[in-house]
């Protein structure tokens, strides 16, 4: 009898697990990995460009998956771009406009909402505002912008600092929850955050040889002299020859240049770079990188006095690239061990893998480094993203999408119902092939200013042809850019006859984008007023 109503049991409980479609989507939910990093520029992604450096790691996710070649953000600065992540919210609704005032904690993120669904939660890296991330059951999170050496991280029962390399050991203390800390009977939503490669742009000791050694290609417009652009392209602080710093981007010694006695041209707040990531070292960390800095000061103290300004931007470019590139090439091989994971433990079959970054950089095009402006090489940023048995393999996709789209993303890839306040929409039928015209406009809004860089305060339109922006700040200056045709940006043809009807046109556009999303000259004026009450950045 007992074993009657042993197999009376089992019969019962796969008809209601086969029969029930709750349990059964439950029971299918994917997970989610959202891997993010820094200011890494899509043009250093090989799988877009592949003139400065491979990345075969990343690429494995375009080349399983899809690759969106128009993925842009609404606000390109690190803190604006999470929180709009985050929250689903443009930066005028959800209040982190910029690096400086504080997230509004009442908004409700995404991490939350998965929480609240049965989904186990974790973070691990770079988030860069709080320091407890809500709805979030695992963390260990890099205070502010973290270090590249020895990080100090924030975690639910203090805060504890690791010996080693930043991006190998975010990687580690992913892997290790993965392998160790996951529950196997929940879906996960993990969030995988690289400091690399947002400035001081440490590589690793293998790679800071490494790359020492390569040369890359220069942009066409590196000695761009904004002439066809308007004022905030001409004002703007960071061009690589006038304002990148030596030690802080370049890895010159303090001593070195005390010892030159009058570099030009002079940039303040010298010593401090350097001293960041050298000075978290210890011996044994400074032995290594000592012999390359070394050559590197020798090659400075030799050439730099007798160099042309044309020679001083080139050499700048080189290093910056040397650096730069260095940092991405650790987070490649590090993005590559948790995708051979996910392989290797059967994972990757239920698991929407996500790449992206906080934005896109500038990489000495216009002569430029960092971001802020709405041009493309800031504006837009890398997305790929592969989801086995949904997403075609190798498929491309050219329409506008935005940072904002992420968390309604994510929310419909887990049958999760989106709140009504967020503002953009989900990707999910575009990986399914399933619709052509997604979105006509982006829409786009810069705050920070007056600040570094000093990048005037600016809003636009962006459509596949083209880009309409208004300076409305110090300035009342617009700029129309023919993408299709000027794809460097170079000329702008607002004033241009033959463009009137487009920049009509694309004014009404505008404004119903505004509307749309309840942005208004008013907010302007509010920020504006709360930089004058707080000035300083």
């Amino acid at each position: 009898m007992k074993t009657i109503w042993t197999l009376c049991g089992l019969i019962f409980t796969l008809c209601f697990t086969s029969c029930n479609p709750e349990v059964k989507e439950v029971a299918k939910r994917p997970n989610i990995l959202f891997i993010m990093s820094d200011d890494h520029a899509y043009q250093a992604i090989s799988a877009y460009d592949t003139r400065l450096i491979k990345t075969p790691n990343i690429d494995r996710i375009a080349n399983e998956g899809m690759l969106f070649t128009n993925a842009c953000v609404t606000n390109s600065i690190c803190a604006p771009s999470r929180a709009v992540i985050l929250t689903g919210k443009h930066s005028h609704l959800n209040g982190k406009i910029d690096n400086r005032f504080p997230f509004d904690t009442t908004n409700v993120t995404f991490p939350q909402i998965f929480q609240e669904a049965g989904y186990q939660t974790a973070m691990f890296g770079k988030l860069h505002f709080g320091n407890n991330p809500k709805g979030v059951d695992d963390f260990m999170i890099l205070p502010g912008q973290g270090n590249y050496i020895n990080p100090r991280f924030i975690t639910a029962t203090g805060d504890t600092t690791i010996t080693g390399y930043v991006t190998d050991i975010i990687t580690d203390l992913t892997l290790g929850w993965l392998e160790k800390d996951r529950d196997p009977e929940k879906p996960f939503m993990m969030a995988y955050l690289h400091k690399a490669p947002h400035r001081p742009w440490w590589p690793s000791p293998e790679k800071f040889k490494e790359f020492n050694t390569k040369e890359f290609v220069e942009p066409s417009n590196l000695f761009d002299d904004y002439a066809n652009r308007g004022t905030a392209a001409k004002t703007a602080e960071m061009n690589l020859l006038t304002h990148m710093q030596y030690p802080h981007d370049s890895k010159i010694r303090p001593a070195t240049l005390e010892e030159m006695g009058n570099v030009q041209p002079e940039v303040p707040g010298i010593p401090r770079g350097f001293e960041g990531p050298y000075g978290r070292m210890n011996d044994s960390q400074r032995a290594l990188y000592d012999p390359i800095i070394d050559l590197i000061n020798k090659d400075f103290q030799t050439n730099w006095p007798s160099m042309t300004d044309e020679e001083k931007m080139k050499w700048k470019y080189q290093r910056y690239m040397q650096d730069y590139l260095g940092t991405i090439s650790s987070v490649d091989d590090n993005v590559g061990r948790v995708l051979d994971y996910l392989d290797e433990s059967g994972l990757a079959e239920n698991t929407v893998v996500v790449y992206t970054s906080d934005q896109g950089f500038y990489l000495g095009e216009h002569g430029w480094f960092d971001k802020r402006f709405i041009y493309d090489e800031s504006f837009k940023t890398p997305l790929l993203v592969k989801w086995p048995g949904t997403i075609e393999p190798g498929t491309v996709n050219t329409q506008m999408v935005q940072n904002l789209d992420f968390a309604q993303t994510f929310l419909d890839v887990a049958g999760i119902p989106a709140p009504d306040d967020m503002q953009g929409e989900s990707l999910v039928p575009l990986f399914k092939g399933e619709i052509e015209n997604f979105r006509e406009a982006v829409y786009y809004h810069y705050y920070e200013y007056p600040a570094v860089h000093m990048v005037k305060r600016h809003y636009g339109i962006v459509t596949e042809d083209f880009k309409l922006v208004h300076f409305y700040y110090d300035v009342d200056e617009w700029e129309l850019y023919d993408r299709k045709k000027d794809p460097q940006e170079m000329l702008s043809v607002y004033d241009d006859p033959a463009y009137a009807s487009t920049v009509e046109e694309l004014k009404i556009k505008l404004e119903e984008l505004r509307v749309k999303y309840k942005d208004s000259d008013e907010l302007n004026q509010k920020y504006i007023d709360l930089y004058d009450e707080q000035p300083g950045s």
